[in-house]
């Protein structure tokens, strides 16, 4: 019987910090390879970044809970 711990609010901080950092850091690549038709940003490109960088913001929040279970 397996009996594991659950997810705390840190790791789940740290874990959506991961995914936000993750996603802005591709959507930026996608921009430097030159992947799309945009030059610059493109409108998928921004919202992606922007949901990145929410992700980031919501992930900072988290991280001061502690141990709480989330």
């Amino acid at each position: 019987m397996l009996t594991d711990a659950p997810l705390t609010k840190r790791q789940l901080g740290w874990l959506i910090l991961a995914a936000g950092s993750a996603l802005a850091a591709v959507t930026l690549a996608a921009d430097l390879v030159g992947a799309g038709q945009f030059n610059g940003l493109g409108p998928a490109q921004q919202q992606a970044l922007g949901l990145g960088l929410l992700l980031l913001l919501f992930g900072v929040t988290l991280l001061p809970l502690g141990d709480r279970p989330a």
